[in-house]
C-alpha cells in the first residue's frame, strides 16, 4: 500500500523507516546534522509548500530518501495504520 505525503507524492509503506515530528526531533545537534547530511547528498525531497511538520525517512533499494512534509506525524500514522486494514 502507499502513503500519501502531500502535494501528490506517495511513498510505499512497506519503504518507510520512520516518521517524525519537525519541531521535536531538530532540537537535537543529532537529528539537525543528520539532516543536513541529506540535504547535501541530495537526498531530502520537500513535498511542502507550507511550514514542515514532519519528515519521513524511506528506503529502496539500499537508497535513503528523507521527505519533508507539511502533514503532522499523528496524521501520517493515523493513514500509515488504516492502510493495514485494507
Amino acid at each position: 500500500m502507499y502513503l500519501h505525503l502531500g502535494n501528490n507524492t506517495v511513498v510505499n509503506s512497506n519503504e518507510i523507516i520512520g516518521i517524525f515530528d519537525m519541531d521535536n526531533t531538530t532540537v537535537s545537534k543529532h537529528t539537525r546534522k543528520y539532516l543536513a547530511q541529506r540535504t547535501k547528498n541530495g537526498e531530502v525531497v520537500n513535498v511542502s509548500l507550507e511550514l514542515p511538520k514532519s519528515f519521513v525517512v524511506c528506503s529502496s533499494n539500499n537508497k535513503k530518501t528523507v521527505y519533508i512534509s507539511q502533514l503532522s506525524p499523528k496524521t501520517l500514522l493515523k493513514r500509515k495504520n488504516f492502510l493495514k486494514y485494507l
